[in-house]
């Protein structure tokens, strides 16, 4: 088991970021074990048939048999959303010492497979060309692989700490990891509170200590990721909501957006509007609009202005978000009734 120890202060300062580095090399272990994740087998058979001469036999080596892989291939995110760019220039400047420690870490019990076997050369030239070679390779990678369909994810990945942040602001660090994941719990007495992670290969305890808390939302994550060790500050990755939505294609339906609702409302409002519409029988943040139709939260915010505008749905602030539900005029134009739950009543 591994626990942080979180003070006030660390609470204060927890936050959230998304990492493009991380997700690339993450999506390796679904590339290796299919069975991993049913739900990404749609994201891996486009991804083999456009690898064609990538060096898919060092690519499957940084990913142990137990599914580990190395500390250095995923830096702790600076900023909320770096780069690729930015985070592989972060490994390209890993001590070749660091590099050779977190192989062996990874693979550890196993030998290293024969792609890394230079690795446990003890000059450092022959690891520092292995580093630089990985890196190289992960940008291929990335280019081919990750960064077509990164909109989708970082959406997705949006989504879900909008949501966080709601449980947040609703009843604090309980709530927040209350249903993150079955390995997750949270304990506290009022001026401290210990995070705990279950199941883990390794084992330790840390206190914050005012370094505060980062948590990583991942579409690839299985399970939750802490640092290898205890010397580095307390982060998390953590597995996203909605992945199961992530390759599924926007579900085709009537332009007014329900089920059996007329469809002169397309033509009415404009199919983009009519679809908002319709998805608007519970209350919803911008950027989870903008994950389940695949655009821009810009382009959402465009469209919910004219329909607020019209008086064809309601907002209110929640927390530091702010959701939006169809109005009862709303409500008539896209189906004649409401279509909440039995019994809802619209948001005011």
């Amino acid at each position: 088991m591994i626990s942080f120890e979180l003070g006030v202060e660390d609470l204060a300062h927890t936050r959230f970021a998304v990492s493009p580095l991380g997700e690339t090399v993450l999506s390796l272990r679904v590339l290796r074990d299919p069975g991993l994740s049913a739900l990404h087998l749609p994201w891996r058979r486009s991804v083999l048939s456009r690898l064609g001469d990538l060096d898919t036999r060092l690519l499957m080596s940084l990913v142990a048999d137990r599914l580990t892989l190395p500390d250095f291939l995923t830096p702790r995110p600076a900023g909320f959303e770096p780069a690729f760019e930015e985070e592989l220039a972060v490994v390209r400047r890993t001590p070749p010492g660091l590099v050779r420690r977190d192989l062996l870490a990874a693979h550890a019990p196993d030998p290293l497979p024969a792609p890394l076997h230079v690795a446990t050369a003890a000059e450092d030239a022959p690891v520092t060309a292995l580093r630089d070679t990985i890196c190289a390779l992960l940008h291929q990678y990335w280019e081919l692989a990750v960064q077509p369909v990164w909109p989708q994810i970082r959406l997705v990945a949006e989504a879900d700490m909008t949501y966080r942040a709601r449980q947040l602001a609703r009843g604090g660090a309980r709530l927040l990891f209350a249903d993150m994941h079955p390995q997750l719990s949270w304990e506290d007495d009022g001026t401290r509170g210990v995070l705990r992670i279950d199941r883990t290969i390794l084992g330790y305890h840390t206190k914050a200590s005012g370094r505060g808390l980062l948590l990583v939302p991942s579409v690839f994550a299985h399970k939750p990721a802490p640092p290898v060790g205890p010397e580095e500050p307390p982060s998390l990755l953590y597995p996203s909501r909605a992945v199961a939505t992530l390759w599924a294609p926007v579900p085709a339906q009537d332009p007014s957006g329900a089920a059996g609702g007329p469809a002169a409302l397309g033509a009415l409002l404009g199919a983009p509007r009519a679809r908002l519409l319709g998805l608007l029988a519970e209350p919803l943040a911008t950027i989870e609009l903008a994950r389940r139709l695949r655009v821009t939260p810009s382009a959402v915010s465009q469209h919910l202005r004219v329909l607020y505008a019209a008086g064809l749905v309601t907002r209110a602030r929640h927390g530091r978000q702010v959701l939006y539900r169809r109005s009862p005029l709303g409500d008539q134009l896209t189906a004649g009734r409401p279509q909440g739950p039995p019994g809802s009543a619209p948001s005011r």
